[in-house]
């Protein structure tokens, strides 16, 4: 008899296809370790996912328990912001001020893209345009009347090229050592302070989905724990062992994506998602020379700051590659913020 699920107060703890993620997530991420790859956590995991899917596996994302592993990274940026590093907040407007046109470039070349060139319906085409939360594209798309598996794969894809492609570009431009470990081991930590980052974590997490806060998971987490370090009372981030867990779990969530999948939305939908990611990669090496030419931040600060990934995946990123966290966090919430109180205004005008 096959596993059957168990149920806790109406959630799902065990299927066969999480289990089945489980297992492919898990040999991705022992391969790739053990070829010493960069990012082996969160690119193991998330190529392992994608190759069972384009294969017919049947897989599910890891639910309640993902979405709370995503909160430590919330914990991670939140701990790095202390009095001085709020003292250097005013030093990022310049560079914050090319966030909007940012965002202004992608769409009008996005949109006529996914349009025209692509065939998809205009809520469609412009939804999978914005370089926005997955989470949020979805569910404007799907009240506008889009299309959510084609968002789902577009989105999914973008992030997957990008996240894929940045580890390349900073370990053979840069030389940076992507493969070591994201701050101190556990047994080095202070068993208080790591409980009350998970306290942190979660208490953030449930009460910025109570308000309604966008990316809850996530903003709940850091800005919860950014009070607790300006007070001095947590003065450490989270060891390695998890932002470790949380790269695997942020994998998976990238590679289930693709579960299902057709020969139809590989060669559309993928397709579109992979022609968006490259257009992107282009428009975001244009913002980064300017910018840095301009002596206004780092290379390195830059380059992932104008990087439209997943949110999780590039703070991720951030921290392993040892960037300012509040440089990097600052412009892609910017981005987020702007695309989510103004995409669905400009549809309307649009239609």
């Amino acid at each position: 008899m096959g596993a059957s699920p168990r149920r806790d107060g109406g959630v799902t703890l065990l299927t066969r296809p999480r289990l089945t993620t489980f297992a492919v997530a898990t040999t991705g991420a022992a391969l790739f370790w053990s070829l010493n790859l960069p990012l082996a956590l969160l690119l193991g995991p998330m190529a392992a996912c994608l190759v069972a899917a384009l294969m017919g596996a049947k897989m599910q994302d890891a639910g309640t328990l993902g979405t709370f592993m995503r909160t430590f990274l919330g914990v991670a940026v939140g701990s790095s912001i202390t009095p001085a590093t709020l003292g250097h907040l005013p030093d990022f407007a310049w560079s914050l001020l090319f966030v909007p046109l940012f965002i202004v470039v992608i769409g009008a070349i996005g949109y006529p893209l996914f349009r025209y060139a692509f065939g998809f319906n205009h809520p469609t085409a412009w939804y999978a345009a914005m370089p926005g939360g997955l989470q949020d594209m979805l569910v404007f798309g799907e009240e506008a009347g889009g299309d959510v598996r084609a968002l789902s794969l577009i989105h999914a894809t973008r992030v997957l090229v990008i996240v894929t492609s940045a580890p390349l570009v900073m370990t053979l431009y840069w030389g940076i050592d992507l493969t070591q470990a994201p701050g101190k081991a556990a047994i080095e930590t202070d068993p208080v302070q790591i409980a009350l980052m998970i306290a942190a974590g979660f208490a953030g997490w449930k009460i910025a989905a109570r308000v309604g806060l966008f990316g809850a998971s996530i903003l709940g987490p850091m800005i919860l724990t950014a009070a607790l370090s300006l007070a001095g009372i947590l003065t450490t981030r989270p060891p390695a062992e998890i932002i470790w867990a949380a790269q695997f779990f942020i994998g998976i969530a990238v590679g289930v994506k693709y579960s299902g999948i057709t020969w139809r939305e590989l060669r559309i939908d993928v397709g579109a998602g992979v022609v968006y990611a490259l257009i992107l990669a282009a428009i975001s090496l244009a913002f980064f020379e300017v910018i840095y030419l301009t002596g206004l931040a780092p290379a390195l600060d830059v380059f992932l700051a104008f990087l439209p990934g997943g949110q999780a995946e590039m703070v991720v990123i951030a921290i392993i590659a040892g960037a300012d966290l509040a440089y990097v966090v600052s412009h892609h919430l910017l981005r987020i913020i702007l695309v989510i109180l103004l995409a669905p205004v400009v549809d309307r005008l649009f239609r």
